[in-house]
């Protein structure tokens, strides 16, 4: 993929690649009861309906395999800027994605960052499998160029990590990234952005 404004994040004259650091895939939840005075908490589907009224951009994660595995991916709405100094992002998983182990195993993850139209690609990574299962089967892409995790052809642009830390956040995991590269795709990113909203994909102009 003919990737513009590529930027490494390493300093000069060292190595462009980081080595795999396998963390705890999951640490262990931080449990309590809720009190006889305490008010209990909202509903799931509530919780589910009212956040939806939040839009959200898209995302797919990647990671590369490890033991024979194909590579790793899972489609992500939950993902956001960090820090900026250092360059940090986080993402959120649920703690029973059968991708994420793969991920954190491999110490590396892509954020791949969805355009308009690609919603049908989104889909193919969101369907939930056996741990073997090839996402990427008849789908263009190729390693990033820090981490070596799959950068899927035609997205508008990427984020190359390096797994920093990951902390419990009730059912879900939040995963900090430390940013090893970055770029954008301008002529792809020209169709927009693909945005999550009330339970459907959508566009700017939609």
């Amino acid at each position: 993929m003919a990737a513009a404004a590529v930027r490494y994040l390493r300093s000069a004259g060292s190595p462009t690649s980081t080595p795999a650091r396998p963390v705890d895939p999951m640490p262990h939840p931080e449990l309590r009861s809720v009190r006889a005075d305490e008010r209990p908490p909202p509903p799931p589907d509530d919780f589910r309906r009212v956040l939806g009224h939040f839009a959200s951009g898209v995302t797919v994660v990647t990671a590369p395999g490890a033991d024979g595995e194909p590579p790793a991916g899972f489609a992500c709405q939950s993902f956001a800027s960090l820090s900026l100094d250092p360059p940090l992002v986080v993402f959120m998983v649920g703690r029973s994605s059968t991708t994420w182990p793969r991920v954190a195993r491999a110490g590396v993850f892509c954020v791949n960052i969805l355009g308009a139209g690609q919603g049908p690609l989104c889909r193919a990574f969101a369907v939930s499998g056996s741990r073997t299962a090839d996402k990427f089967a008849g789908l263009r892409y190729e390693p990033s160029p820090a981490t070596g995790s799959p950068l899927l052809s035609g997205v508008p642009a990427w984020v190359d990590c390096a797994i920093h830390a990951v902390h419990t956040g009730g059912d879900h995991l939040i995963v900090v990234g430390r940013v090893e590269a970055l770029g954008t795709d301008e002529s792809a990113a020209e169709e927009g952005p693909l945005l999550f909203h009330r339970g459907a994909f959508g566009t700017l102009g939609s």
